[in-house]
């Protein structure tokens, strides 16, 4: 931002700045001229003190910190009228900002619809919950994922270049999922099912994006995204446990029966509706949930730090082997993963600025704990390889243990760094938002070259 000495220019910077802060859909209005009035009244008191207005002006603006928090302090200050807005367009503040979330409710809602449908268009072709295969464990990931990128790019006003990339990606999606020859019982099916949902959150990743792809600051803004997604689609879940409960219970009473109405329509539509609703509400009240989060990350990080110290103590007084049959193959990836989703969660709410403190050596603890599991779960599946051979499983699971193993190692090293003070803490959200798109591509692989190179057993 350049800043000049004259009133005009000094105005125009003031100008700048407010558009900037409107953007934020927590802050109204009203807000941004209350945050403005703040900062005019710093420059006033730095301008008195001899500083030339262009200083003032940049030294008023760091002190204000930056837009996210002040955003969230006033999504913390503010949030019974968030609420009323979620719920209540009414309340919204101004014109533009009513059109806005109106328009947003309209295609959330459209795009919902849209996947709660489109889990019961099978049944027309007589493809039904209670047939015996795996269509619907292959493909569930296809009924809902496509309507919440479509509401994302309708959101970020997406090209139509990057649109015919999606579509692309997901009849990618589709032909892997249903074109391969592979058995129900064969391994082929299960990688497909497990990683084509997470292979398809790529594109939607992609969707949210939109033409800022390059973007590192983008690629973070998906990942908090993708953390404040999972609380509220949980949210939604317990809330639709209890409505299941009360459905199934004042329906027993009065002698008529619901389970094929909750089997058959209320679960498989709701569960696809809800996948959209829960993008909607994190783009919609952007700040409210995400005050939840950071906290949940800074309960578990140490837990989980705890947990695998004493797992590799334990190992090393029993002097065993660790077990990599499939079952315990699954339950270190997904330790892995949690790992993984704790640090980047963690990195994505905090505060670059912040000083270094005692968590920064709990999350270097957890990430050196998981690096060290990774390295003997791999170095036991190499020696198995070695004696049984390769299967599409163990193949699967070698790789993804070696695309977490470069990420945690040289994130390891980063976070060493950043405590030791030779580095600055931006290195390691540039590693992990350049190390993303390494994860899709090895999630697509498994997808979609393991099992024909494998002949789909």
């Amino acid at each position: 931002m350049t800043v000049t000495n004259g009133p005009d220019e000094l105005e125009s910077q003031f100008a700048q700045w407010r558009e900037y802060v409107r953007r934020r859909p927590e802050l109204i209005a009203s807000d941004a001229d209350e945050l403005e009035d703040h900062l005019r009244d710093s420059v006033d008191e730095l301008t008195a003190l001899g500083l030339r207005p262009d200083e003032a002006f940049l030294i008023a603006v760091k002190r204000m910190g930056g837009l996210d928090d002040l955003s969230r302090e006033f999504a913390r200050e503010h949030s019974e009228r968030l609420w009323k807005q979620l719920m209540f367009l009414g309340d919204s503040g101004d014109t533009a900002t009513k059109a806005t979330l109106r328009r947003d409710l309209i295609a959330m809602l459209v795009c919902a619809a849209g996947a709660a449908l489109s889990i019961k268009v099978p049944a027309l072709f007589g493809q039904h919950f209670d047939d015996e295969g795996t269509f619907y464990e292959t493909n569930v990931a296809l009924f809902t994922l496509p309507w919440l990128a479509g509401f994302l790019a309708w959101r970020r006003r997406a090209g139509l270049r990057l649109c015919a990339v999606l579509v692309a990606l997901f009849a990618l999606g589709v032909a892997g999922a249903n074109f391969y020859p592979v058995a129900d019982d064969s391994q082929s099916v299960n990688l497909i099912g497990s990683h084509l949902p997470i292979a398809l959150w790529f594109v939607v990743g992609l969707a949210y994006v939109s033409d800022e792809v390059r973007s590192s600051r983008r690629r973070m803004d998906f990942i908090r995204f993708s953390g404040e997604w999972f609380v509220y689609l949980v949210l939604i879940a317990l809330g639709g446990g209890v409505l299941i409960v009360f459905l199934t219970s004042t329906f027993d009473a009065i002698g008529l029966g619901a389970d094929d109405f909750i089997t058959y329509w209320l679960v498989p539509c709701g569960g696809m509706a809800a996948v959209v609703v829960a993008g909607w509400l994190v783009e919609a009240k952007q700040g409210v949930i995400e005050n939840i989060a950071p906290v949940l990350t800074r309960l578990f990080t140490p837990l989980f730090a705890v947990v695998l110290l004493a797992f590799l103590v334990a190992t090393g007084l029993t002097h065993g082997g660790i077990d990599v049959e499939r079952e315990n193959l699954v339950m270190f990836d997904l330790l892995l993963a949690i790992v993984l989703g704790l640090l980047l969660y963690s990195i994505s709410a905090r505060n670059p600025l912040a000083p270094r403190g005692t968590f920064d050596v709990l999350q270097l603890v957890l990430v050196v704990s998981a690096l060290v599991i990774d390295a003997l779960v791999l170095l036991t599946m190499t020696g198995r390889i070695a004696e049984y051979g390769t299967t599409p499983n163990n193949t699967a699971a070698l790789g993804e243990n070696i695309v977490l193993l470069a990420n945690l190692a040289w994130a390891a090293w980063l976070l060493f760094s950043f405590v030791r003070r030779r580095a600055g803490f931006p290195a390691i959200e540039r590693w992990q938002t350049t190390y993303l798109p390494v994860f899709a591509v090895w999630m697509w692989v498994v997808v979609l070259v393991l099992p024909p190179v494998f002949n789909f057993r």
